[in-house]
Parts: C-alpha cells; sequence; structure tokens
C-alpha cells in the first residue's frame, strides 16, 4: 500500500504572528518558517502504518514556493521514502491545493491520504474534505486513531460530544488531530540521508489545474487588546453590567 501526506509550510508555531503595515496579509520576511504541526502528526501516523508493515511507501508532497523543499526535506528526516513539490508562487487557496493533490493522487496511485485537519496559518480545515470529494472517496476526519486492516480503516475520530468510530473502505482519505500521535524527531543521521533522497518538482500546468485565487484578501487586521475586567460586589452588579454595558443579556 502506497500512503501520500501532504505537508504544507507555515509560520513555526513558536512565532509571533505579525500583520503587514498595509494590511495586506502577514509578515513572512525573515520569519522561522516550519511544516504545520498537524501534517507533521500525518507524516508519524504514515510512517507508523508502514512500519507496522501495512504500507511499502510513504510519499510526502507539498504545494507552494522552492523553499516547500525544506519542509518536504523535513518529512523525508522522519522517515518518509520520497517527495513531490508542485511549484507555484501563486498564493494557494483550499479548493486549488485540493485539485493539485487530486492531480497527483491520480498520478501516483496512493490507497490513502493523510493530512493534517487544518494548516494554523489559516485554519480553513477544508482541503482533505474537498480532496475527498473531488476523489469521490471516503473520509475520516479528526482521527485520534486509525486501524488498519486490509482493505478497510477502523477511524476513531473526536467530535463535540466525544469519540465516534467509523469503518471505512479503502482507498480514503484521513484528516488527523492533535491527540492522534506525538511525532518523532529527525535525527542527524536521517537529516543527511534526507537529503539524497528522490524529490520530484512538478508544476500545475503540467497537471492540468488552475490555481488561480477565486477569493481576495480586502484587509488583515490584529485582533483588538482586550479590556482588563473588573471586580463586582455581588450578582445583582454582575447581572447590570452584563445587560447595560455589555448588553449581552
Amino acid at each position: 500500500m502506497k500512503i501520500l501526506v501532504p505537508v504544507k509550510r507555515v509560520v513555526d508555531f513558536n512565532v509571533k504572528v505579525r500583520v503587514k503595515s498595509d494590511q495586506s496579509g502577514v509578515e513572512l520576511a525573515n520569519v522561522k518558517m516550519s511544516m504545520n504541526p498537524f501534517d507533521e502528526i500525518a507524516v508519524e501516523e504514515a510512517l507508523k502504518i508502514k512500519e507496522a508493515g501495512k504500507a511499502t511507501e510513504v510519499i510526502a508532497v507539498s504545494a507552494g514556493v522552492t523553499a516547500c523543499q525544506e519542509t518536504l526535506r523535513t518529512a523525508m528526516a522522519m522517515g518518509a521514502d520520497r517527495g513531490i513539490l508542485v511549484e507555484t508562487d501563486v498564493e494557494l487557496q483550499p479548493l486549488a491545493v485540493a485539485k493539485l493533490l487530486k492531480a497527483v493522487v491520480d498520478k501516483e496511485g496512493p490507497q490513502l491520504v493523510i493530512l493534517g485537519k487544518q494548516a494554523i496559518d489559516d485554519d480553513a480545515n477544508q482541503t482533505g474534505q474537498m480532496l475527498a470529494a473531488l476523489l469521490d472517496w471516503p473520509q475520516a476526519t479528526f482521527a485520534s486513531k486509525v486501524e488498519i486492516d486490509g482493505t478497510k480503516a477502523k477511524v476513531t475520530r473526536e467530535i463535540d460530544g466525544g469519540l465516534e468510530t467509523i469503518e471505512i473502505s479503502l482507498p480514503a482519505i484521513v484528516t488527523t488531530d492533535l491527540r492522534l500521535n506525538t511525532p518523532r524527531y529527525a535525527t542527524l543521521p536521517n537529516i543527511m540521508k534526507a537529503k539524497k533522497k528522490p524529490l520530484d518538482t512538478l508544476k500545475p500546468d503540467a497537471l492540468g489545474v488552475d490555481v488561480t485565487p477565486r477569493l481576495k484578501t480586502l484587509k488583515v487586521a490584529e485582533p483588538g487588546k482586550r479590556k482588563a475586567g473588573v471586580m463586582v460586589k455581588d450578582v445583582a452588579e454582575l447581572v447590570d453590567k452584563l445587560k447595560n454595558e455589555a448588553k449581552v443579556i
């Protein structure tokens, strides 16, 4: 079985994001970038499935600028067998990414696609679901446990009311949640080995995909600062403030 793992290059989660002065987006110049944490979990799960003898190859794929090769090398240092970069300078939106991934899936023929449930930059939580729709494959989102049994996958997923366990037929799409696993660290020897692993570069045109943005960002602004809290004497004063000042009741 072949597993495809999409990975996204995002601002490192430890970095405080700053809005550009012209409010056109967030500042990316001279900012530390890394693999989306949810995608790290997806890579780890794919590697665990392979180590259990239920997969033969793990392929990492990314879409974006040339620097995304670093993210793919990180995935390969963790243990992915090879990488594919769909290189473009266009700002990619979820539907465009899903279409690119569909083209890669059609080309590579994996039986399972595992990806993070969302990216920490846009929090869209759309790509996995859109990819499943385009491929007409079953999907299991927000996975906290994945068990592969032949041509079936049993997935425990997190929902508002607790946990839900479903069974889906392969090929399928799985999106990962935080509690699925703890990603491994890439060791120095594996980082060196990753430099020699194959990394193919494709263009959206070669895949027959139009990645022109369909949405336009009008403005990006920082959230307003929270006001300091105040102490109230009793419940009556609290209710009065909620009603007359906050106007929430």
